[in-house]
């Protein structure tokens, strides 16, 4: 995205951009338009801008398979109709059947939207812009709260968790350790079993998002108060109550792991990537991907649904607080609901105890 930073700065709205940087019909192409988006307008942050690049990479890809091309001036609105359509219609995916949800849709549509009318502006498309009457999808305020997960579920889990430090995981070398049993080898150096459980409790405990989890720092969790305060969504600080439970499961990883990775690290993070490690660069961060392997290792040790992702876990945390108090406000203040409409949905009955009602008569 960089090859024509030096020369953009220079070129100002009342100039003839296309001419300047040597567009013509032969090389009127999407992609290069994308890279001056990014080189001349977008000022976001760097994790923002690769989100932004994704999205205008799926819909460039998708005129291709359409068009055969992403010559700009074969960009009409019928095109945009057919994107918007492709992002909520179901596909097969390693043959599972997925769609784009609702929210993510809005999110390309957007980005896409945005880019389309900068380009607009410069160099004017045949029919217009493109995307200029396309709308959002119509979002509810609807959870699937039916993906919750049980209290049966809950106590699988834990159970499952609190194993990990006996189980451990084993190593997989089969040359030094041929013809010992993998119960019987030394669990793997970079294998941190009181982090990776104190991790799932505080997902249970609190029903923290994963991309908070791995954002806490240890200063930020109050033992005294049973709180932990973490930047969610938006920059916005929430603070959790946590049970004494999912307290005792970080104060035992603090005690028996942290030190030696925090201190390699220099990282004021509670959750702290194993040292040594492959990768010495960045900051000891986790990422969220490590969340979910670190959920889907115990989930499947626990013999739960594979479906049951970490969000799952906040659902389920919404259920109980509104089963416990039926107060909405309880609910919203532990999630840190905005809006009241999505706590609400915790009241609502799940299929499985729809029908335990119309049975039990």
């Amino acid at each position: 995205m960089g090859k024509n930073c030096l020369i953009v700065p220079q070129i100002t709205q009342g100039k003839n951009l296309p001419a300047l940087l040597g567009i013509d019909e032969g090389n009127d192409f999407l992609k290069i338009w994308m890279e001056l988006y990014f080189d001349i307008e977008v000022t976001t942050l760097p994790s923002s801008r690769k989100i932004q690049g994704r999205d205008l990479d799926l819909f460039i890809s998708f005129m291709i398979a359409e068009e055969g091309t992403d010559i700009r001036s074969r960009w009409p609105p019928r095109l945009s109709a057919a994107f918007k359509n492709h992002l909520i219609s179901v596909y097969e995916e390693n043959k599972k059947k997925r769609r784009w949800s609702d929210k993510t849709a809005n999110r390309i549509l957007a980005h896409v939207k945005t880019w389309a009318k900068w380009v607009h502006k410069l160099a004017p498309f045949p029919l217009g812009n493109p995307m200029e009457k396309i709308k959002s999808v119509p979002v509810g305020h609807s959870l699937d709260i039916d993906r919750a997960v049980t209290p049966s579920e809950r106590r699988r889990i834990l159970d499952a968790a609190d194993r990990l430090p006996v189980t451990g995981r084993r190593s997989r070398d089969r040359s030094r350790y041929k013809g010992v049993p993998v119960t019987d080898r030394p669990v793997r150096k970079n294998f941190r079993p009181f982090r990776n459980r104190a991790m799932v409790y505080t997902l249970m405990e609190t029903g923290m998002r994963r991309e908070a989890v791995i954002r806490i720092n240890l200063a930020d969790v109050d033992f005294m108060a049973g709180t932990i305060a973490v930047q969610e969504k938006g920059r916005v600080v929430q603070t959790y109550s946590i049970s004494q439970e999912g307290l005792m499961a970080i104060e035992d990883y603090i005690e028996k792991e942290r030190e030696g990775d925090a201190a390699a690290w220099r990282s004021p993070v509670l959750f702290a990537r194993a040292w040594p490690c492959s990768t010495k660069a960045g900051n000891g961060n986790l990422s969220p991907w490590s969340v979910n392997q670190v959920w889907n290792q115990v989930c499947e040790e626990a013999g739960i649904d594979a479906r049951r992702t970490p969000h799952c876990a906040r659902h389920a945390m919404g259920k109980h607080i509104m089963d416990k108090t039926g107060n909405l406000a309880a609910v919203q203040r532990q999630l840190g609901h905005k809006n009241a409409a999505y706590s609400m949905q915790y009241a609502r009955v799940s299929k499985d105890e729809m029908k335990l009602i119309l049975e039990d008569r």
